[in-house]
C-alpha cells in the first residue's frame, strides 16, 4: 500500500480532519497522481451530513480535481511522470454494457464507480475522494490537461463543467439556438460560458436581480427576474433549451413556460422527485429531460473546448486546511462560484 495525507470525515462532529491515507499499489494499469487542486461540490457537502461511521467505510471526499502524474503502471502508455492531468467523478465502470461501449460509462447499467464512497471492482474496497495529496486511478479515466489552462480553476470542470456541458450538446446548442440558464451558481456560471461559448445567444433566469451584471459579465445577452410576471411573460415561449441549475426543488411550470416549441428544459441542478403538468408539455411540445456527468469522450471533448475557448470556472482558492470552513461557507451559499482547494499544504 502507498501513504498518503488527506481530509476525513468525522461522523460525530461532522466535519473533516487530517489524518493518514491508504492508497493501493498500483495495478499495471494504474497511474498515481499528486493531487494540486480539488474543486468543492455540493455533493461533498451531502455526502457529510449523510455519513455514518462504518456503514460504508471510510469517506473523503472530492470528485473534480487537477494534479500531475508521478508515476505510472507497466501497462500505461499515455501518461508519463510529470503529465498534468485531471479526473473526474468517475473511476471505473463495466466497460461492457451498451452505455459504457458508447461512450457513456456515467450511465454504466451497473452503476459507475464513484472518486469516493464506491466499491473498488477488484478489491471491494472504498475508494477515498480528492480531498488528499495523492490519488491512484485507471489510466483510462485520468484526462490529458491542456495547455493553456489554469489547473485550479479547471478542476470544477470535471464535475460542474461536464454536467453542463453534455446536455448542451446533446440538445444541439450552437449558432442560432436560444438559451436560458436558470440559476447563476457553480453549474449556472459555467452553462453559460460555454452556451455562449458554443454560439448561442444566452438568457440567465435569476430570482436575484443584482445578479444581471454577473450574467453580462460572463457573456449572457439577457437576464430575467424570475419572480417578475411581467418579465416571464415576456419571455414566454421564447428558448429552445432552459437549462435548470437551481440545487433546491422547485415549481418546473414557470420553466416550461419559457421553453420555445418543440424546445427542451433540462433539470440538472436537483435530482429528486418532481410533479409535471402535463399540460405544460403538451401545449408546444416541449420535453423535460436530464442529465448527470459525463462519459469519457465527452469530458475529452469538453476539456478540449474549454481550452480553445478559454473557458474556467470562477473560483475562490483556499488551502486545503480551510475545507471546513468552505463547507460552511457553501452550504450557505456564500461563494462565487466554485471553492477549490490548494492541497500543497498536505506536504
Amino acid at each position: 500500500m502507498r501513504s498518503t495525507t488527506g481530509w476525513q470525515a468525522d461522523s460525530v462532529t461532522r466535519t473533516l480532519r487530517r489524518t493518514a491515507l491508504e492508497r493501493r499499489d498500483l495495478r499495471p494499469d494504474d497511474i498515481a497522481i499528486r493531487v494540486e487542486y480539488c474543486g468543492v461540490c455540493h455533493t461533498d457537502l451531502h455526502a457529510l451530513r449523510a455519513h455514518e461511521s462504518g456503514a460504508n467505510g471510510a469517506l473523503v471526499p472530492g470528485h473534480e480535481f487537477t494534479g500531475v502524474v508521478t508515476e505510472a503502471g507497466s501497462a500505461v502508455v499515455d501518461f508519463s511522470p510529470g503529465d498534468p492531468v485531471a479526473v473526474g467523478n468517475i473511476v471505473d465502470s463495466c466497460g461492457v454494457c451498451r452505455m459504457c461501449r458508447a461512450g457513456q460509462e456515467n450511465f454504466c447499467r451497473e452503476f459507475p464507480t464513484l472518486t469516493y464512497g464506491g466499491a473498488d471492482r477488484q478489491d471491494g474496497s472504498t475508494t477515498l475522494g480528492g480531498y488528499s495529496r495523492e490519488y491512484v486511478v485507471s489510466d483510462r479515466f485520468a484526462h490529458r490537461l491542456p495547455a493553456g489552462l489554469d489547473p485550479a480553476a479547471t478542476a470544477p470542470l470535471l464535475c460542474a463543467g461536464v454536467t453542463v456541458w453534455e446536455p448542451l450538446r446533446a440538445l444541439g446548442v450552437g449558432p442560432g439556438t436560444t438559451v436560458a440558464v436558470a440559476g447563476l451558481g457553480g453549474l449556472g456560471h459555467l452553462a453559460v460560458k460555454m452556451a455562449t461559448g458554443l454560439g448561442a445567444t444566452t438568457s440567465v433566469i435569476s430570482r436575484t436581480p443584482d445578479k444581471a451584471d454577473e450574467a453580462h459579465t460572463l457573456g449572457a445577452r439577457g437576464f430575467v427576474v424570475s419572480t417578475d410576471p411581467e418579465q416571464m411573460e415576456a419571455v414566454r415561449d421564447r428558448f429552445d433549451v432552459v437549462i435548470d441549475t437551481i440545487s433546491a426543488p422547485h415549481d418546473l411550470a414557470p420553466y416550461l413556460r419559457v421553453t420555445a416549441m418543440d424546445g427542451t428544459l433540462g433539470h440538472l441542478g436537483h435530482l429528486g422527485p418532481v410533479t409535471v403538468d402535463t399540460l405544460d408539455l403538451l401545449i408546444g411540445r416541449k420535453k423535460l429531460s436530464s442529465a448527470g456527468s459525463g462519459g469519457r469522450p465527452s469530458t475529452a471533448a469538453m476539456l478540449r473546448f474549454c481550452a480553445d475557448h478559454g473557458i474556467t470556472a470562477d473560483i475562490e482558492l483556499l488551502p486545503s486546511s480551510q475545507v471546513n470552513t468552505a463547507l460552511a461557507r457553501l452550504e450557505r451559499n456564500d461563494v462565487r462560484y466554485r471553492f477549490v482547494l490548494d492541497m500543497s499544504d498536505l506536504d
